[in-house]
C-alpha cells in the first residue's frame, strides 16, 4: 500500500474533521483542531495528512506549547493524530508520527510532548516526561505523559509544567 504524506491545505479541513470524528468516535478532536488552526500556536507546516490514491486517510498535528518553571521553554505538543478506522494498523499513523517529528526537527524545534498510549509512542523515542521533571497541568498517568528530544540533550536542565494553548481547555 502506497501513501504520501503532505501538509494540509484548506480544502482538506472537512475530511480531516471526519477522520478525527470517526477515529475517536466523537467530535472533540475535530473541534480542537479548528480552534488550534485559529490560534497563535498553529504551525501550518506541522499539520500533515496521509493520502492513498488522493484520498485522505490520516492526519497529525503539532502545535506550540511552553514548559513553564522559573523560565519559559518552547516545545511542541503532538495532538491529535488520527487514521480512518478502516486504514488503522497499516503503519500510516507511525509514518505520520515519524514525518512530523522529522519536519519539527527540520524547523528547529527541540522537543515534543505527547499525552498518549504508553505502548505506542515509545517506539518513536518518547519517554516519560517525568524523567525530565516535566509535568502535565492536569492529572494523567505518569506513563502516558511523554516527551522526546529532537535535539540531543535539549531537555537537560529543563523542568516545569506544560502550558497548553487555551484551545485545549
Amino acid at each position: 500500500m502506497q501513501f504520501i504524506i503532505r501538509e494540509e491545505i484548506p480544502a482538506d479541513y472537512k475530511k480531516i474533521s471526519l477522520i478525527n470524528d470517526l477515529a475517536f468516535k466523537q467530535t472533540d478532536e475535530s473541534k480542537l483542531i479548528t480552534k488550534l488552526r485559529n490560534s497563535n500556536s498553529f504551525i501550518p507546516k506541522l499539520s500533515l495528512i496521509a493520502e492513498i490514491d488522493n484520498e485522505i486517510v490520516g492526519h497529525i498535528l503539532f502545535t506550540k506549547i511552553q514548559i513553564i518553571s522559573n523560565e519559559i521553554y518552547d516545545s511542541l505538543a503532538l495532538a491529535p493524530m488520527a487514521v480512518l478506522p478502516e486504514f488503522q494498523n497499516r503503519r500510516i499513523g507511525s509514518a505520520l508520527v515519524r514525518a512530523g517529528l522529522k519536519k519539527a526537527k527540520d524547523l528547529k524545534f527541540k522537543s515534543v510532548i505527547v499525552l498518549g498510549h504508553k505502548n505506542y509512542y515509545p517506539q518513536f523515542g518518547f519517554q516519560k516526561a517525568s524523567n525530565w521533571q516535566i509535568k502535565c497541568p492536569f492529572e494523567v498517568p505518569d506513563e502516558a505523559f511523554m516527551a522526546i528530544e529532537l535535539i540531543k540533550n535539549s531537555l537537560d536542565n529543563i523542568s516545569g509544567i506544560v502550558q497548553y494553548p487555551k484551545a485545549f481547555y
